[in-house]
Parts: structure tokens; C-alpha cells; sequence
């Protein structure tokens, strides 16, 4: 929970900061006035006053702004004729060309996007570590019992190899093309002993709480002992090979784990392979109440592949995933507008909080790469056009370069309060969801 809050402050922090960093220094580029650059909503908790500029942060941390001098009459609405001679300064937001503004709005998106290729630059410089497995084809090695994949016929030894007639490369692919079908129906293609199975299926709403039931092929090493535990007190070691377990054969971590579900009180004989000799162990397991079943104090070896690059090749690498990134997205909010998208998958500060606390857990490296996730849709999606968010006033400023004249205050503030009641309506939305998916685990 506290490395959650901790993670979810930095993230937001430095994202905000680097956002509306990039409207005050394109502000100031332009020699406009900025009055107040905060960061957060609401009643400031810290604030201090430079040269001209009120610097703050505020109580909510969900977003900041940069208030420019004369920047009003383009968002509030206001009564009667504008009174224009007040925008006569040439330090004012009002009286810059429109190309200027459009600029500022859009240095906002443009420093976030950015930031997401520095982060990865940084991120596969120090090194990224993910199972080896995420890049192999989707090989099932097991299928749980009672599971969705069970009841839908798939057994171990299929290979997915597409989603809806969509190419599927490997375990990382699939997990990104489920995620996009959240609570709608898919049809896999499936490979077994060499002839093709189209099987569809029901994707849960929320799949990490109800899983299909698959999982890779896992080898039987073990990878880790628990302290205490009735393998360590057997003399079990990590690197062990399980090969039988009471004279029957274990092909497969999941061989060991479904004869465990038998097991009450009684020993249990490993057989194991340790520097070419094989071996016999007894073993006494203990029940564990919250899984309901004998454990022995064992998990499996997990290959882990850390991806290292140098300066040229991280930088060529992170533009490579902001591309793959950026289509990913697009076929995201695509998708949201036909359907093929549920709303339902959407998250708020409640999933970015839970998102940022485990990326902090997994390391420096982990972390940066999510910042730079959570940046590249930040930018983007403040490029939508809505009004209230940057896409929005540049689509105001672009009509109006269209029109050669300002658009009647009383159409700007019925598109700011249509903005607003979006972005409200979606805020209140994710955040509904956010809780059903904490009550519901």
C-alpha cells in the first residue's frame, strides 16, 4: 500500500511537472506572462513566488496547470463583448499569433512524449529484466482445472497462434491482444497435432482476478527454498531437477503441483537429478489453509532475460517501442470508439497506483520504463480533441486559423462545458471501475 502511494506520487509528480514544464517554457519562449505554474488541483499546500511567476503545489495530485497571463478569454466564459484592449500587452497569452499558441498547447503532450523515449533510452541502458518465456510462441504446458481454457477443450501441448485471425508471435503478444478484448468474445486459432481449431471464447472483464487457466511449459527446477520449510529441512537445493515423486514422473512443474493436491499427511519420496547423480529425498509436506492444499516450501526456476543496450542502440530501441506503443494505443481508442474495446478496461489513479507500486518493487530500471509508458499515453490523450485538454484549444485555434477570425465566446463556452462534463464523466467512470476491481479481488 505505502510503496503504492509512494510510487504513485513520483510518477504523477514528474510526469505533471515535465508536462506543464513544456507550456511554460514555450510560454516564455514567446515572452508570455506566466502567473501561476502548479502542480496538482485545489488549495496549494507549498507555495512560493519568483520573479512574476506563483509557483505551487496543490492538494490533489491529478493533473496541474500553467495560468498565463490573458489566457482567459480562449476557456472562461464570459458576459457581453470581450473587452480586447485589455489584451493589448504583447506579454499577454491573447495577443500572440495563432501559430504561437497552438505551439504552447501543444509543448505540453510534445515534452511527455519526450520524456517516455528518454525514460526507455535510460531503462534498456541500465538493463530490462523479463522472463525468457514472454518471447516464446504460446505453447500451453498447462491447464487448470475448472478454468475457462478447460472447459473450452484446450489442453497441454496447444499452440495459439491467433487472436481473431490476428498473427499471435508469442506469450507477450497474447497477453496484449486479451487485454484489448476484455469482456467481448474471441475466436482463437488453435494448433494441435498439426490440424487447426478455431475455439471462441469469453474474455472476463477483469482476466487478472479470472484467468483463462493456461500457462507456459514450465521445467521442473527448482528455482527457490523457502526459509524453514519442510524442502530445506530435507536438504532440497534451487537448481535441483525434479524427476519423480513418489515412482511417478514429473515432465512438468504442473505434474508436481496437481500430485500435491492428493497429498494429506502422509511423506512423500522426491527423486531428483543434482550434478549428475540422482537422487532420493523424504520429504514431510505441511497444509497450508489458504491454499488448501500440502506444500513443501518450493518454487520453480524462472529464466530471466535482462536486455542491455548501449546509448545508440537504447535510443533506436526506445523510438522502436514508442512507435510499437503509440499503434498500440491507437488501435486502443480505435477500438473504444466501434466497440471492439470495452470501456471496462480503462483504469484510474487507483490502477496507475497499483501499477506504479509494482513497477518501484521491480526495480529502477522497471519503473522508468513505466513512467515512460504512463507518459506516452499522457501526451497523447491531452492531444485528443477535447475541449479542456491541449487537443482541444489547438482544434479551437486551428478553426479559427481556418475562419481568419475568433470563434464567438458563447461557442467556446458551450465546448468547455462539454469538455468538461466528458472529462468528468470518464474521470467518475474509471474510478468506478477502479473500485470494483479492488473489491472484486
Amino acid at each position: 500500500m505505502i510503496t503504492s502511494v509512494i510510487g504513485f506520487l513520483i510518477l504523477l509528480g514528474v510526469l505533471i511537472t515535465i508536462h506543464e514544464f513544456g507550456h511554460f517554457l514555450f510560454a516564455k519562449l514567446f515572452r508570455v506572462k506566466v502567473e501561476v505554474f502548479s502542480i496538482g488541483f485545489g488549495p496549494p499546500i507549498l507555495r512560493w513566488k519568483g520573479k512574476e511567476t506563483v509557483y505551487q503545489i496543490a492538494l490533489i495530485p491529478l493533473g496541474g496547470y500553467v495560468k498565463m497571463y490573458g489566457e482567459d478569454s480562449m476557456t472562461e466564459p464570459v458576459q457581453g463583448e470581450v473587452d480586447k484592449s485589455a489584451f493589448k500587452d504583447p506579454r499577454s497569452f491573447y495577443s500572440k499569433p495563432r501559430w504561437q499558441k497552438i505551439l504552447i498547447a501543444f509543448a505540453g503532450p510534445l515534452f511527455n512524449i519526450i520524456f517516455a523515449i528518454f525514460a526507455f533510452t535510460v531503462a534498456y541502458m541500465i538493463g530490462i529484466s523479463k522472463p525468457t518465456y514472454l518471447e516464446k510462441p504460446v505453447v500451453i504446458g498447462y491447464v487448470e482445472p475448472k478454468s475457462i481454457a478447460e472447459k473450452l477443450g484446450l489442453k497441454a501441448g496447444d499452440k495459439i497462434v491467433a487472436i481473431d485471425g490476428e498473427a499471435v508471435k508469442n506469450w507477450k503478444d497474447l497477453t496484449i491482444r486479451l487485454g484489448m478484448k476484455l469482456g467481448k468474445k474471441a475466436t482463437l486459432t488453435v494448433l494441435r497435432d498439426g490440424k487447426e481449431l478455431s475455439i471462441t471464447v469469453d474474455i472476463p472483464e477483469d482476466i487478472k482476478r479470472i484467468t483463462l487457466g493456461i500457462s507456459p511449459v514450465i521445467q521442473p527446477v527448482i528455482g527457490f527454498i523457502e526459509p524453514n520449510s519442510p524442502a530445506e529441512k530435507a536438504g532440497l537445493k534451487a537448481g535441483d531437477v525434479l524427476l519423480a515423486i513418489n515412482n511417478k514422473p514429473i515432465r512438468n512443474w504442473y505434474d508436481l503441483l496437481e500430485y500435491m493436491k492428493h497429498v494429506k499427511d502422509e511423506k512423500v519420496k522426491l527423486f531428483i537429478k543434482r550434478d549428475n547423480k540422482t537422487l532420493s529425498i523424504e520429504i514431510e509436506p505441511k497444509f497450508d489453509k489458504r491454499l488448501g492444499r500440502a506444500i513443501i516450501g518450493i518454487a520453480p526456476k524462472t529464466d530471466i532475460t535482462v536486455v542491455k543496450f548501449g546509448f545508440l542502440d537504447a535510443l533506436k530501441k526506445s523510438i522502436e517501442k514508442s512507435y510499437e506503443l503509440t499503434v498500440s494505443l491507437g488501435e486502443v481508442i480505435k477500438g473504444l470508439i466501434t466497440g471492439e474495446v470495452s470501456f471496462k478496461t480503462l483504469g484510474g489513479p487507483i490502477a496507475i497506483a497499483k501499477f506504479s507500486g509494482q513497477a518501484l518493487e521491480s526495480g529502477i530500471s522497471t519503473f522508468l520504463f513505466s513512467m515512460g509508458f504512463i507518459s506516452l499515453q499522457l501526451g497523447y490523450l491531452n492531444l485528443l480533441p477535447i475541449p479542456v485538454l491541449d487537443g482541444g484549444l489547438i482544434m479551437i485555434l486551428l478553426i479559427e486559423l481556418i475562419i481568419r477570425r475568433d470563434l464567438p465566446e458563447r461557442v467556446k463556452e458551450i465546448l468547455a462545458y462539454v469538455g468538461f462534463a466528458l472529462i468528468g464523466t470518464l474521470m467518475l467512470f474509471v474510478i468506478f471501475n477502479d473500485i470494483l476491481r479492488t473489491f472484486s479481488q
